[in-house]
């Protein structure tokens, strides 16, 4: 038998995980569908309230996009950090390391669930509750008397309905993969405060990479000559694919350490 990697081992870790972790996992799905719902509710156009309309025409539906993305930021990173924190509480963390499998697969099923299931239930639940809420609205038109009102779209279609968006989103593809790792790591990286901490130490790394950029590009900037360049295309391109690059390779890096740190806590 493989003591790396063996199936059949691997699917009976993902169950014995899922009745660790599943439970707090299906308490946060519920929580995650009121909270969706009670942002929806309260700020869903009416024919009781005013200003339903954007400056279209159309009905106002514009709340949907932060709450998508910072919903989805709080919620897979939440998940992410809580996965590994077992292993902070000693008398836990002996049976947990004790379980019979291998550190490839325990890591394995930790990318699962945090990068893969949790982000699938996400878009999930948003997209089921936003075409619940669209259906409604799109029933009940009359109630607004207003002349030439659109039917409301769901996300989907109304992102991808956009040529830029549906041209450049495959670029930002790892990035919800980058957010999952770095909390994933420091789920196991710290023994306490796992999310705190973690959030911390991301806002301080990017607040000093930020500054080193900028320092950086003032220096290379200083003394020269500006030359006037049309912004193209294909320069647009290739920055956006230059973050999709940059952003998978940090992905995978950090999944390398957190890796290495679940073989350390073995030993």
């Amino acid at each position: 038998m493989n003591n790396t990697f063996n199936m059949n081992r691997f699917g009976l870790l993902l169950k014995r995980q899922w009745l660790e972790f599943g439970k707090i996992y299906l308490i946060s799905l519920v929580v995650l569908l009121g909270i969706v719902i009670g942002f929806y509710s309260y700020n869903i156009p009416s024919p009781f309230k005013n200003n339903n309309f954007d400056y279209d025409g159309n009905l106002d539906m514009r709340f949907r996009y932060p709450l998508f993305l910072i919903l989805g930021f709080v919620f897979i990173s939440i998940v992410a950090s809580s996965y590994f924190n077992i292993l902070g509480q000693k008398s836990r963390a002996i049976l947990e390391l004790m379980t019979p499998a291998s550190v490839f697969e325990k890591f394995l099923a930790g990318v699962v669930y945090t990068a893969l299931i949790s982000l699938f239930s996400y878009l999930l639940i948003f997209y089921l509750t936003d075409l619940a809420f669209v259906k409604y609205l799109n029933g009940h038109l009359n109630a607004f008397n207003h002349p030439g009102i659109k039917k409301v779209e769901s996300i989907p279609q109304e992102v991808f309905r956009d040529e830029g968006f549906g041209k450049y989103w495959g670029y930002f593809f790892a990035l919800p993969f980058l957010i999952t790792s770095i909390f994933l790591l420091g789920s196991i990286y710290f023994n306490r405060f796992h999310y705190i901490k973690t959030a911390l130490s991301v806002m301080v790394f990017v607040g000093l990479a930020s500054y080193l950029v900028v320092r950086f590009s003032v220096w290379l900037m200083e003394n020269k000559v500006r030359y006037h360049h049309n912004f193209r295309n294909d320069d647009k391109d290739q920055i956006l694919l230059a973050i999709l690059l940059i952003t998978s390779l940090i992905t995978v890096i950090i999944w390398a350490i957190t890796y290495i740190r679940l073989k350390e806590k073995e030993v």
